[in-house]
């Protein structure tokens, strides 16, 4: 058959959303137009493409299969477009960054915020999930996390390190017993991760300061911020998150500092994208100044 980049593009849409519904929402098309276009190239192919099941669509193996191409395709007409419109001027179109909840709930807002008001012509997304974003479904443009992946046709860059820190508000240590050494932490309501839910090595902070119980548990790093910053209990937090509520009070800073780094992961064939390497060169030097600035506050 004779493939249509429009066919491909409805297709590529229900592969990324999961629905017809929100695939049709992205592309401005009802629902039932795109699923009679799916059907369409099924019947082209005389081969299912989707599976459909409770959570949605998911992608057959012959899906699979013509997705890698057609993501190729859409590449292809990305650098044509750039290649005749140029980019001397600001950036346009839309890009979607995925995060893990912490970075984007505490860094990325004002940092996206500061690049659209450098480039009115460009919108910003921001998904954030509290688990690993998948590049190869395009679930984002680019990702930020926080440890560096070692298969896939990827490029990694690294955007800096930042700090975390034992941490409370003063009205909860003022009412519960002192804390002297990290063995005190026993006698505290203790916030952390839900421990089978931790999606990064990385993440597993208490487990790495000796904390066995976690009385009070999220796999959100923003549900946890907000159990301390009530006064819930006692947690490993942000340093850069501490100046977005003044009454959290790090505790036992020369026995329980972390460092970790932040990534900025994309695909490979985008390193040809001139547009999507500026947008990356804004983000990662935005985050870099957003990080140190916070910390320096913390």
């Amino acid at each position: 058959m004779s493939l249509q980049w429009d066919d491909l593009r409805v297709f590529v849409a229900v592969a990324r959303e999961e629905s017809l519904s929100a695939a049709g929402r992205r592309l401005n098309v009802d629902p039932a137009t795109v699923g009679r276009r799916v059907a369409r190239l099924e019947a082209a192919y005389e081969t299912p493409l989707f599976v459909k099941s409770p959570t949605g669509y998911a992608l057959t193996d012959a899906g699979q299969r013509l997705m890698s191409h057609a993501v190729r395709v859409e590449q292809s007409l990305q650098e044509a477009a750039e290649e005749m419109v140029g980019q001397t001027t600001g950036l346009s179109g839309q890009i979607r960054i995925g995060a893990p909840d912490g970075v984007a709930n505490y860094l990325l807002p004002q940092v996206c915020w500061r690049i659209a008001q450098d480039n009115p012509d460009l919108d910003i997304q921001i998904v954030a999930l509290p688990r690993v974003v998948n590049l190869s479904r395009r679930e984002a443009d680019l990702v930020v996390a926080v440890s560096a992946p070692t298969a896939g046709r990827l490029t990694v860059q690294k955007i800096c390190d930042y700090k975390l820190h034992l941490a409370a508000v003063r009205w909860y240590l003022k009412k519960n017993p002192p804390i002297e050494k990290l063995s005190d932490l026993k006698d505290h309501m203790v916030v952390g991760y839900i421990p089978d839910m931790i999606f990064d090595k990385e993440l597993d902070y208490l487990n790495e300061v000796g904390v066995e119980r976690v009385r009070l548990a999220s796999n959100s790093a923003s549900v946890q911020f907000n159990w301390v910053r009530r006064g819930a209990g006692i947690g490993i937090v942000h340093d850069f998150a501490i100046p977005s509520a003044r009454a959290i009070h790090k505790v036992l800073p020369e026995d329980v500092s972390l460092t970790r780094s932040f990534y900025l992961i994309r695909h490979a064939d985008d390193r040809r994208l001139e547009r999507m390497n500026r947008f990356a060169e804004a983000l990662c030097e935005g985050m870099r100044q957003e990080v140190a600035l916070l910390e320096e506050q913390a």
